[in-house]
């Protein structure tokens, strides 16, 4: 038996069907899996995201604590609220895990880490938190749910706690950027090419809020559609498309590494000077299979004349109704390119991702 969320029960009662997902028993789909895709994209889906790690940090030195601590530059968050996605590096420049950081001020940051790599990175922050003296608290008493699609920032807005003001103050919040209300800290954040929010909340009330979303017409939604989802929309997944054997500059990720300023010695900078000085860099990109078959992890991707790549992602877009994958190839990549399925080379397209955004398709 894995971990379970606090709306694991709520899961069994309404039929979905249960896989481990990082040591988490979670939800992969209530029925149909297209039909939650399809539910996000047109209208408004929820997940259960409890599984995510909420860590908050304290402390007369959290900024610096983080400046050192991961690639992006924190000197970004300087407005209540202002959320910041990064990489957490170790020396070697491999990526431990991606990450959104909160900022709610100076002495209080508030960071949300991936479920698979949950007790590894709380071992890491805690070790680079004590020559900062910065408390660590993992936040086990809070749930956390994803509400996403056109219809989603809508239909969350009567659930919130009846402070005018401060539901005024919600409903205007800007893309990346969280704000606490009540209990609950709602953000503007999402891992499906959709708007919506996130919403942090005290564990027991995740099932009811949930229950009342239903009520509204939000869809249940499980990973299998989470997983389509944020495939089209060109968003990393960590274990696939990244991890400690990849760095950020070769996994689409670059724009999240700050080398300036030049004076800021953040974990794993000088591995990636060093990487980004060898130049040739391997890069990941967007296909699209022209001919039938579905594209997976792990099937090689052959670049004539240039050498060979590999499929990270790889999935059936139910927009697209073709199949989609990220793929790390090398530097040289031209537009066109065959991937191996059984033994068969298929043609596929090189794009720029994202594949899909706020309903509409990017790719032709």
């Amino acid at each position: 038996m894995g971990r379970r969320t606090p709306l694991f029960d709520l899961h069994t009662r309404l039929g979905a069907r249960m896989v481990d997902f990082g040591g988490w028993d979670m939800p992969v789909h209530y029925g149909s899996q297209i039909e939650e895709h399809h539910a996000v994209r047109r209208h408004a889906g929820v997940f259960d995201v409890s599984h995510m790690c909420v860590v908050d940090l304290a402390g007369e030195r959290a900024r610096p604590f983080l400046e050192r601590l991961v690639a992006n530059d924190v000197g970004k968050l300087r407005t209540p609220g202002k959320a910041l996605y990064s990489c957490l590096l170790n020396e070697a420049g491999g990526v431990l895990d991606d990450l959104i950081i909160y900022y709610l001020d100076e002495r209080f940051f508030r960071v949300v880490v991936n479920a698979g790599t949950r007790d590894k990175d709380l071992a890491w922050i805690r070790a680079h938190a004590v020559p900062f003296g910065v408390e660590v608290t993992e936040r086990t008493d809070l749930g956390m749910i994803a509400v996403q699609g056109p219809q989603a920032r809508s239909l969350v807005e009567g659930l919130l706690p009846p402070d005018p003001a401060a539901r005024a103050a919600v409903m205007a919040l800007a893309p990346f950027n969280g704000r606490a209300i009540g209990g609950w800290f709602v953000a503007r954040t999402g891992y499906t090419g959709e708007d919506g929010f996130e919403i942090v909340l005290p564990a027991v009330e995740a099932e009811p809020t949930w229950v009342a979303l239903n009520e509204r017409g939000v869809r249940s939604c499980g990973l299998g559609a989470r997983d389509t989802l944020r495939l089209e929309a060109g968003m990393n997944l960590y274990g696939n498309d990244m991890g400690e054997g990849t760095n950020p500059l070769e996994s689409g990720l670059a724009w999240t590494v700050a080398f300036e300023p030049a004076g800021r010695d953040f974990v794993g900078r000088a591995a990636l000077e060093a990487i980004r000085a060898r130049g040739s860099l391997a890069r990941l990109v967007g296909l699209v299979l022209e001919d039938r078959g579905v594209l997976r992890g792990h099937q090689k991707v052959v670049v004539e004349g240039v050498g060979e790549g590999e499929i990270t992602s790889g999935t059936f877009s139910p927009t697209l109704e073709k199949s989609i994958a990220l793929a790390r190839v090398p530097a040289g990549t031209g537009e066109r390119v065959q991937v191996d399925i059984r033994g068969k080379l298929l043609a596929a397209r090189v794009v720029k991702p994202p594949f899909v955004r706020h309903g509409k398709v990017l790719v032709s």
